[in-house]
């Protein structure tokens, strides 16, 4: 019996840590690679294109891994999660540990199939405003994903519009916020392009800058909604 349900758990991880690996890559697949593309092109897609691509890719995730790992594609969501009690403790590594090696493996797909330019997609912000304002940018750009994951998970799915919110509010990010920020929202689809390409310069805010968004707004959430 007792080796029965280790086994069961360990099945269950694993579960957990494919689900995250193939919706990770997926995400840095099409949310890289759609920057690739419009400046391979040369603009010919435009921002539409660019916003779309990574909303479109993460709601079909959602749809095929949230009944397995939440969907959290991404360390800052896991670490706001973390901060509700919406996953144990013990599961950080493996999340943190698929989502990192998901990344990687969608930029190497992008590089090899989809092409270099834009440095695989990195994520970089536009100095020509002020530095707090790019921070704080990102700040809430990753705080409005956080919010409406918990405002989902809060409702129950929003009764099966669970992938549309999600991917809906990423591509309004983007589309609104990205000319400023970057709009990235997520550290490890910035670190994978960023460290493929050798472009560091501007991977400091994205391994801050999202991690204190997601932060605020599951602190928020755990003082007023957490039971």
């Amino acid at each position: 019996m007792q080796n029965s349900r280790i086994t069961d758990k360990l099945t269950s991880n694993q579960k957990r840590f494919f689900a995250e690996l193939i919706g990770t890559f997926m995400v840095v697949v099409f949310a890289t690679g759609s920057v690739v593309l419009d400046v391979k092109y040369v603009g010919t897609f435009g921002l539409w294109f660019v916003a779309l691509a990574p909303a479109v890719a993460v709601a079909l995730m959602v749809y095929a891994f949230g009944k397995i790992s939440m969907a959290h594609f991404n360390p800052a969501v896991t670490v706001g999660f973390l901060i509700t009690k919406h996953m144990p403790k013990n599961l950080l590594l493996t999340y943190l540990a698929a989502e990192i090696i998901g990344a990687l493996l969608g930029s190497v797909f992008v590089k090899y199939v989809i092409g270099t330019e834009a440095n695989l997609g990195a994520n970089a912000p536009d100095y020509h405003f002020p530095i707090l304002l790019i921070v704080g940018v990102e700040v809430l750009a990753t705080a409005l994903l956080m919010a409406v994951i918990l405002v989902v998970v809060h409702t129950k799915e929003l009764k099966g519009f669970s992938g549309i919110a999600i991917g809906g509010i990423i591509g309004l990010d983007i589309f609104f916020l990205a000319f400023i920020s970057g709009a990235s929202m997520n550290p490890a689809r910035s670190l994978a392009p960023a460290l493929l390409s050798g472009y560091l310069n501007d991977l400091w805010l994205y391994l801050t800058a999202t991690f204190v968004g997601s932060g605020i707004a599951a602190c928020i959430y755990r003082i007023k909604f957490a039971r």
